[in-house]
Parts: C-alpha cells; structure tokens; sequence
C-alpha cells in the first residue's frame, strides 16, 4: 500500500520538527560550552517557544511519544 502524499507530508513535518529542536539543543550545549550563556539562553528559550508538535492536516495533534523538557531546564 503505497502511502498518500498527505502522510508522507505530515512525516517529514515531524521529522523537521524534531531535527530543528535536537539542533537547538546541540546549540545551546555548544553555547554552554564555550562559556556564551546569553546565547545558550536564546537557544533554549527558541526551544521551549516551539509547540509542542507540528499539527497534522486534520488539524489534530498528535499524541506526544517522548517527555519535554520543563522550559527554562538545563541541558547538562
């Protein structure tokens, strides 16, 4: 069964969704890192300013698979 664009749509949303918070999160750990935590801080704040899932085409949400972190919350 092949699978309808709308589906393969909706993947890739979430895929992206989840790849662009791992890279927020990677930033703002680098950030720490290096010892630049107003920049760290931005990173985390556009992590947590993000919804918590993409909305599908039914415009539904679907059911989060994975705990958040508590805004504001430390990576390390």
């Amino acid at each position: 069964m092949r699978a309808t664009p709308l589906a393969v749509e909706t993947e890739t949303e979430s895929a992206d969704h989840s790849a662009l918070r791992l890279m927020l999160s990677y930033v703002e750990a680098e950030c720490l890192r290096m010892g630049a935590t107003d920049a760290a801080r931005h990173a985390a704040l556009a992590a947590s300013l993000m919804p918590e899932q993409p909305r599908h085409a039914a415009g539904e949400v679907k059911p989060e698979t994975h705990a958040r972190r508590p805004r504001g919350a430390r990576l390390h």
